[in-house]
């Protein structure tokens, strides 16, 4: 008997940790564009320069690029460009799909794209000239 009981524990804690692992890793711990607060979230996303033209939308043919994972008020989602624009965006195949993905943060007051979900991988800072501006895509 009480080898069926650990046999099940073990067997919750293994489905626990599926299901968790995931959730978990949708989000960058530190990101400064995510402020939690009594009242509620608020999440705060990259300006966008006036440079920039016509929507490259993320249901269209014209991305060629990595995707751009970017902390919405509407959850996660992947987009053609860091700004994270109305058309340029869908909902986050993260987790589901392997995809070249590049992750949008705010430390501090200074937008970066990281190679990772992590603030610690390789982050480049968005607003400075090519190419120190380049992110470090990687296959997640």
């Amino acid at each position: 008997m009480k080898f069926l009981e650990y046999k099940l524990t073990a067997i919750l804690l293994a489905s626990q940790c599926l299901v968790s692992t995931p959730a978990e890793a949708q989000f960058v711990k530190g990101n400064d564009a995510v402020k939690v607060t009594a009242a509620g979230t608020k999440v705060e996303t990259p300006p966008v320069p006036a440079s920039v033209s016509k929507v490259c939308g993320a249901d269209a043919n014209c991305h060629a690029g990595s995707w751009r994972m970017i902390e919405t008020a509407a959850g996660l989602v992947e987009c053609t460009e860091p700004w994270a624009r109305p058309g340029s965006c869908r909902g986050s195949s993260y987790g589901a799909q392997k995809l070249s993905r590049v992750w949008v943060v705010k430390r501090g007051k200074d937008w970066l794209q990281c190679q990772y979900p992590d603030l610690q991988s390789k982050c480049t800072p968005m607003f400075v000239r090519p190419p120190a501006n380049l992110p470090f895509d990687a296959i997640q």
